[in-house]
């Protein structure tokens, strides 16, 4: 049985209470990546108490991510990312059904995977990674929250298909899209984590209003700036789904 009071502080909030807290236990996440961006993001999501967080990463733990990928430790060296994730976050709450997929995200798998889930959180470091979630999201109606990083700056991206802009209305898989440069800053891919994290609480508990803007966060300057971005009636992607261009 849960103790609520692990949740106490969270639920004096208006917009959380009783209702939402079930909300949030009710909820089933996908979350790609668990790396600089997902590390926190999980941790955050894991400790609020969401029902269900599926993770994805094929990758396995090596002694140059320890700088930003706060869920691993140096004595967890060569072992698989997602599994190593779901026993720390298991640990950390076992109200949390934490499932581990070790594996690279395949579309196929991903069109049986997400109509399931409630969102999905793109914690991911390729393009084509990130066009593929867009498209099965697109393809079943379901938000995806996506965040990058390069050096000190971040973004932020809240997509809901059928409303805002969806990750192809900005840029184009044929387009000479460079990976990001693998100069980074720990913290910067921390603060990028956790507002995917903060943004999908948000959406779970019907409050979000990041419909159509990028976030752009400069960790130099401790800035951070908004883009007001419009649906693309002719994207291949979400140009004939109902709903205003917005």
């Amino acid at each position: 049985m849960t103790d609520l009071s692990r949740y106490h502080r969270q639920m004096l909030l208006p917009q959380v209470g009783m209702e939402g807290q079930q909300r949030l236990q009710d909820s089933r996440i996908l979350l790609v990546g668990c790396g600089g961006l997902g590390s926190p993001c999980a941790l955050y999501l894991v400790a609020a108490g969401v029902g269900d967080l599926i993770v994805y990463d094929d990758d396995r733990v090596d002694l140059g991510n320890l700088h930003r990928q706060i869920l691993f430790r140096q004595s967890q060296l060569g072992e698989p990312k997602a599994r190593l994730a779901a026993e720390t976050l298991g640990d950390l709450n076992r109200d949390v059904t934490v499932e581990a997929r070790p594996r690279r995200l395949t579309e196929e798998e991903a069109d049986r995977v997400i109509p399931e889930v409630d969102l999905v959180v793109a914690a991911v470091d390729n393009f084509p990674t990130r066009f593929m979630l867009n498209r099965v999201c697109v393809r079943h109606k379901k938000p995806m929250i996506d965040a990058g990083v390069m050096g000190w700056n971040g973004s932020l991206l809240c997509i809901f298909p059928g409303e805002s802009a969806c990750y192809q209305c900005l840029y184009h898989p044929e387009q000479n899209l460079k990976s990001p440069d693998k100069a980074i800053i720990g913290p910067t891919a921390g603060v990028m984590g956790v507002l995917q994290a903060q943004e999908a609480l948000k959406i779970l508990l019907g409050v979000h209003s990041r419909t159509g803007k990028i976030l752009m966060y400069s960790a130099l300057e401790t800035e951070f700036a908004e883009i007001q971005v419009m649906r693309n009636p002719d994207c291949p992607v979400c140009g004939q789904m109902q709903g205003e261009c917005r």
